[in-house]
């Protein structure tokens, strides 16, 4: 089996980087590094990605008490806590879940992947058992400071819709920052198999909002795995994230994804290799969720070569 499955490959292929990413995949490994243990073990907060009884993936934030994540040893990782209340993936992380894990920290643009499996549920902690643990570049990613506030998780409000709200079309226009959930299956996805989840970032407003049920994002030059993308091309469900930095707002959308390799609107958008257009299927509005806010951005060196849609 290999590293990569079929999509992933596929991908490569296109681009004309599959024997130069062959020599990379000793880079993901079936086990946690201690430099990546420690790491996670000082996060505050925890990306996560896993799938409803559809199959359909779901993209959500962790947050709790720093020390809520550890890691007993080196290819399991303990998680104690931090799903809000509401939140779309409640009662769906049980025993043989695949889940897919990322750990970023914005004041430094550290990010550390992983995926696994579900293996023990003792009340509200999880223990994964690490299939895949990986790091990545600070590409993209914008520095802000979070700080803790008074949360009453009670007020927390959720609103569920099949479309965008004015409310959350205004906040995905502004967006510098989203995360995406994604899934390969079949059995013949050998060592790929599972479940991922991914960050996205650019300028204010990189993901345009075209309508109440569909978006559009610029895929920039990356690591050349196409973890997201080979998922995408093999199964085009995927679960996307955006956050309200200021107000602790969690915005969650179940879409299918539309993979563009040609055409004016990626020919007119700086720095795009690729474009995403995202057709929503569900949203869930989780209002005032987080116990966190976060300072405003630095922007990524890496974005002043890229466009915007306004350019376009």
């Amino acid at each position: 089996m290999t590293t990569f499955h079929a999509g992933e490959l596929a991908m490569q292929e296109r681009v004309g980087m599959r024997e130069r990413i062959a020599g990379a995949a000793d880079f993901i490994r079936p086990f946690m590094p201690q430099q990546h243990r420690d790491f996670f073990a000082s996060l505050p907060f925890f990306y996560l990605a896993a799938l409803d009884a559809s199959g359909q993936p779901w993209a959500t934030l962790l947050a709790a008490q720093t020390g809520f994540i550890s890691t007993p040893d080196e290819a399991t990782l303990q998680i104690a806590g931090g799903l809000l209340a509401g939140d779309p993936l409640e009662g769906l992380l049980e025993v043989g879940a695949h889940v897919g894990g990322l750990g970023l920290e914005p004041t430094t643009r550290r990010r550390n992947r992983l995926n696994g499996e579900i293996v023990q549920r003792d009340g509200n902690s999880l223990q994964i058992a690490v299939r895949q643990s990986f790091g990545n570049c600070p590409k993209y990613i914008q520095s802000r400071q979070h700080y803790p506030v008074q949360h009453d998780g009670a007020a927390a409000q959720v609103w569920r819709s099949s479309s965008l709200s004015e409310a959350d079309r205004a906040l995905i226009a502004a967006a510098d920052t989203y995360f995406i959930a994604s899934a390969h299956m079949a059995d013949d996805a050998g060592q790929g198999r599972g479940v991922d989840m991914s960050h996205r970032g650019g300028k204010p407003g990189f993901v345009l909002v075209e309508d109440e049920r569909t978006l559009l994002a610029p895929e920039f030059v990356g690591n050349f795995f196409f973890n997201t993308l080979g998922n995408l091309a093999r199964d085009a469900r995927a679960g996307l994230l955006f956050i309200d930095f200021a107000s602790g707002d969690l915005l969650h959308l179940a879409v299918e994804a539309e993979i563009i390799w040609e055409g004016p609107q990626l020919a007119a958008f700086a720095g795009a290799e690729r474009l995403l257009r995202f057709h929503v299927r569900e949203v869930v509005r989780h209002a005032g969720a987080l116990p966190l806010r976060w300072s405003a951005p630095e922007q990524a060196r890496q974005l002043e070569r890229t466009g915007s849609w306004h350019d376009a």
